[in-house]
């Protein structure tokens, strides 16, 4: 407990509201401010943080409100950078900026000259806050005696409607192996507590918006892959990615193996999404099979029903602000920095050039 922060809120799509209602479970915080292209998206987020919220034109109005301790932006991929330069030269405050951190190479060193300037800068990876993914986390080191293998596995349904289909087309996302699996490229490295050296990848657009046009353009994203990776350490990983799966009973299954045993967590997707005709949505599992002839010992790891209400994260976004308010309170440290972010965009551009050209890339 302490003073109020008062954040701008910079994007007020899905995910920026799942943003303003994770940061209104906070003690002594408000969304003071907010913008977005879209009038109507700005004013009925304001409406829904109840907090007297200011509606500012743009990102310069913004940043002009007092008072203001820190920024989340939460626009279209392609607007990141642009939008960090914005703040770091008028002003200076800490970020949490939603994943990809950037889309394209060229904008890596401009990404870093803006992370000097910041008096903080955390890359939004919710995907380390979900409470049976932080459990595997913590525990994988004991249950495997050492990861030698680390799998991750996606299915789930197809990308979402966005304002103006920006996420139909690589050119604004980065690629699908940016988009959506920089989250896994950083559990990886999390995971592993090292860094890839090799990837490969096989990867393309099978089922999805193959039937969609846009101003006389046909989506490109891809909605299928496998990618590997070699670490430095000598460990392996793989992420296998559907798109075209909805109706699975778990969205992600990581599981990690080692001398001692493999551990593993089961987690559903957002429970909105699940079919109402079957019943409550699966709770979270963890997972222990030690090579000893024990058996496997499984646990649920129940998520706290106001948080599922928050948001489509298993209650990660709440976590993941608990943390970046104490940083904006100057009790602690960015868990999740400019360099995290950069990686985790490097290895998804990486796996779609492996993808494209049929060849293993270094890194």
């Amino acid at each position: 407990m302490g003073r109020v922060i008062n954040y701008g809120i910079v994007g007020c799509g899905m995910m920026g509201r799942e943003h303003i209602r994770n940061i209104a479970l906070l003690p002594d915080a408000r969304v003071a401010v907010v913008c977005d292209p879209v009038r109507e998206l700005a004013e009925s987020a304001a409406a829904l943080a109840r907090q007297e919220t200011v509606v500012a034109e743009d990102l310069d109005a913004l940043l002009t409100h007092e008072p203001l301790d820190a920024v989340v932006i939460v626009s279209p991929n392609f607007l990141h950078v642009g939008q960090l330069r914005a703040i770091a030269a008028r002003r200076p405050l800490p970020v949490l900026c939603e994943k990809p951190l950037y889309t394209g190479p060229e904008d890596r060193a401009e990404v870093e000259a803006v992370a000097k300037v910041l008096p903080a800068l955390w890359v939004a990876m919710e995907y380390r806050y979900m409470p049976p993914i932080a459990a595997l986390i913590e525990q994988a080191p004991h249950a495997t005696g050492g990861i030698a293998m680390l799998t991750i596995r996606e299915h789930r349904f197809p990308f979402l409607p966005k304002i103006g289909d920006w996420n139909r087309f690589n050119a604004n996302t980065g690629g699908t192996l940016v988009e959506k699996c920089c989250h896994f490229f950083d559990l990886m490295r999390l995971i592993l507590k090292d860094e890839p050296v090799r990837v490969m990848a096989s990867a393309g657009q099978t089922l999805n918006h193959r039937d969609e046009e846009y101003a006389g353009r046909v989506p490109d994203v891809w909605d299928n892959g496998y990618v590997i990776l070699d670490f430095e350490g000598g460990a392996r990983a793989m992420l296998e990615l559907c798109m075209f799966a909805e109706g699975s009973q778990w969205q992600e299954e990581i599981s990690a193996v080692g001398p001692r045993g493999k551990i593993e967590c089961l987690v559903p997707g957002p429970g909105r999404f699940w079919p109402a005709k079957l019943g409550p949505p699966p709770v979270p599992r963890l997972i222990l099979s030690p090579r000893a002839p024990k058996g496997p010992m499984e646990s649920q790891i129940p998520v706290d029903p106001t948080l599922l209400e928050a948001g489509d994260h298993n209650g990660a976004t709440f976590f993941q602000h608990q943390r970046f308010a104490a940083v904006v309170r100057g009790q602690s440290e960015v868990e999740v920095t400019a360099r995290d972010g950069a990686r985790a965009v490097e290895i998804g551009l990486a796996a779609q050039e492996s993808a494209e050209t049929g060849q293993a890339v270094l890194l």
